[in-house]
């Protein structure tokens, strides 16, 4: 029963997420494409869209541009993303 409740809540923490971040219409345009691309990705490789997956596409994708504008976007997704997501409990 607890694992259920578990996996609840990680997809409550999810749905927060984009919720967030389409709920903010215009002024986070640019961070809710690359969400929606980091999902895209994430689902098309087969992989279940998790906080910690966005998290890990988006430190990649990080870690493979170099342009200033994309790096500034990638970073306040991070950012905000981290911001909503939980510590893990008994790290």
């Amino acid at each position: 029963m607890q694992t259920h409740y578990a996996a609840q809540r990680t997809i409550s923490i999810e749905a927060e997420i984009i919720h967030h971040f389409r709920g903010e219409g215009d002024r986070l345009e640019a961070e809710t494409r690359v969400l929606d691309a980091a999902i895209r990705d994430i689902v098309i490789r087969g992989k279940r869209v998790t906080s910690k997956a966005i998290i890990i596409y988006l430190i990649a994708e990080l870690e493979s541009t170099t342009d200033v504008v994309e790096l500034d976007v990638l970073r306040h997704c991070l950012e905000i993303v981290v911001g909503r997501t939980p510590d893990d409990s008994g790290i």
